[in-house]
C-alpha cells in the first residue's frame, strides 16, 4: 500500500508541476475575470457534476464565507446545492437541463458562469454555459486536458494537463483555492 500511496502522491505532484509550467496565465485570467465580475456588483455562478459539483460548492463557500482573511461576503452561488431544484428540473425537463434552467432563472448580464467538467463535455454543463453565453454572462470552464466542447464555447478555459479524473479534480480545487486567495487579496 505504501508504494501505491507514494505513486498516487507523485502523480498529483506531476500534474501540479505541469499546471505550473503551462497554465499560470490562464489561472490569472480566470482570477482577474472573477474579480472584475465581483467588483462590478455581479455574481459568480458555478456548476458541475459529481466531484465537480462539490468543487462548485466549495469555491462558492470560500467566496461567500471567507478563504483565509476577514472581509465582506462575496456573491457566488453553486447551482449544485439545491436538491429540490435539481430533482424538479431533472424530472420535469431532463438532467441535461439542470444548469441551463438555473442560469436562466438566476443569471444576469454581467455575471459570470463557471462550468467544471473533467471531460470538458458534460452535456448539462455545456448547456449551462451556452445559456449563460446567450444571456450575456462571461463564461469560464475548468476541464481536463482533452479538448472538449467546453473549451470551445467558453470565454476562458483552464485545461488541467492530465486525462486522469482524480488528478484533474485535485488540480481543479487547487485552482479554486488559488483564485479565491487572489480575489480575497484584492479585498
Amino acid at each position: 500500500m505504501k508504494k501505491k500511496i507514494a505513486e498516487l502522491i507523485k502523480e498529483g505532484i506531476e500534474v501540479k508541476n505541469k499546471l505550473l509550467e503551462s497554465r499560470v496565465n490562464e489561472i490569472e485570467e480566470l482570477a482577474k475575470a472573477m474579480l472584475k465580475t465581483i467588483k462590478s456588483g455581479h455574481k459568480i455562478l458555478l456548476f458541475g457534476n459529481g466531484g465537480s459539483a462539490t468543487d462548485s460548492m466549495h469555491i462558492a463557500a470560500e467566496l461567500v464565507g471567507r478563504f483565509r482573511k476577514e472581509r465582506k461576503a462575496l456573491p457566488a452561488i453553486a447551482l449544485t446545492a439545491n436538491v429540490s431544484i435539481l430533482t424538479a428540473i431533472g424530472n420535469d425537463y431532463g438532467f441535461e437541463c439542470i444548469f441551463e434552467r438555473q442560469v436562466e432563472a438566476l443569471g444576469n448580464k454581467g455575471d459570470m458562469a463557471i462550468g467544471i467538467s473533467t471531460s470538458g463535455s458534460s452535456k448539462n454543463v455545456v448547456a449551462g454555459i451556452l445559456k449563460a453565453s446567450g444571456m450575456g454572462l462571461k463564461t469560464a470552464a475548468l476541464t481536463g486536458n482533452k479538448i472538449g466542447e467546453l473549451s470551445k464555447i467558453s470565454d476562458l478555459c483552464v485545461r488541467v494537463p492530465s486525462l486522469n479524473t482524480p488528478r484533474i479534480q485535485e488540480a481543479h480545487i487547487t485552482i479554486g483555492h488559488i483564485v479565491c486567495e487572489l480575489i480575497e487579496d484584492a479585498f
